[in-house]
């Protein structure tokens, strides 16, 4: 991986963390989600007459991504309403990691250096002290690790999805700004009880603007890096906003930075150099 990818995939990390972090923080944690989701759609919608339609080839990616990440919300919201945002989030990242590996190798082909294996290994040994963390908190029910590892499982499944929907569709921008429509499509489809998107939007606006902003940017960039970059080493590297997530639960959101959490922080910062070599 280039450098610049390095950057990217870091930089798509802490975004994507953040707005995580903010629609965890938020009173209503799944409005506050349509809320973001929609407004990105809002936005992207008349690019579409700039970047055109990604490739027919990739529609069938476009369709197994859109179900697969909205039942991934689904558990995600769910565990966020039982466990801590600090728990839950690392816990999800881990379980993707640890399966994106194994799925891109036999589904899409992509071979790894030894350099690289060895980066995928550690930042999975970092999300793995971070996951026992979080199962040694005793303050997460047993349902919530049950919904988390639920959530990690739709993760890695539709992060392969993208990842090869984005290489079929020929364009980041296209398939980004499609995808992003119709995730957004199916969850006011999901929230109908919770009234109209414009009400939701309404209620929420001042998280759901910023949100929107991150989630979009951090989607489209690492969209970007899959249409050439091999997927595990990025989206392990991605997958660094774990780490972020420690970070920003514990000086935003006041949970505690236990040496578990140090730990983990440590060998993601030491697997990234490695990574690069994916």
């Amino acid at each position: 991986m280039e450098y610049s990818d390095v950057a990217i995939c870091l930089f798509s990390a802490l975004l994507h963390a953040g707005w995580n972090a903010a629609v965890k923080a938020s009173p209503t944690p799944s409005q506050a989600m349509t809320a973001q989701m929609v407004l990105g759609a809002i936005v992207v919608v008349p690019c579409l007459w700039w970047t055109g339609l990604p490739a027919a080839a990739s529609w069938p990616w476009i369709a197994a991504s859109t179900v697969t990440n909205m039942l991934t919300i689904m558990a995600l919201l769910r565990a966020y309403e039982l466990g801590g945002f600090g728990s839950v989030y690392p816990v999800v990242r881990a379980v993707a990691v640890l399966l994106v590996v194994p799925f891109a190798a036999v589904i899409a082909g992509d071979r790894l250096s030894l350099g690289a294996i060895g980066g995928v290994v550690i930042m999975a040994v970092a999300l793995a002290v971070l996951a026992f963390d979080a199962s040694r908190d005793k303050t997460v029910p047993l349902a919530a690790l049950g919904w988390t590892l639920a959530a990690g499982f739709g993760t890695a499944v539709y992060i392969l999805c993208d990842a090869r929907g984005v290489r079929a569709g020929g364009s980041a921008l296209s398939y980004g700004f499609v995808v992003s429509i119709t995730n957004a499509a199916a969850m006011c489809w999901r929230q109908r009880a919770g009234g109209p998107p414009w009400t939701q939007i309404a209620a929420c606006w001042r998280i759901a603007v910023p949100t929107a902003a991150a989630a979009m940017a951090s989607y489209l960039l690492i969209l970007w890096v899959w249409t050439h970059a091999p997927i595990a080493p990025s989206a392990a590297l991605r997958d660094t906003s774990a780490v972020f997530a420690i970070l920003i639960a514990v000086v935003f959101l006041k949970e505690v930075f236990t040496r578990k959490r140090i730990v983990a922080v440590i060998l993601a910062a030491l697997a990234v150099p490695l990574l690069r070599l994916g």
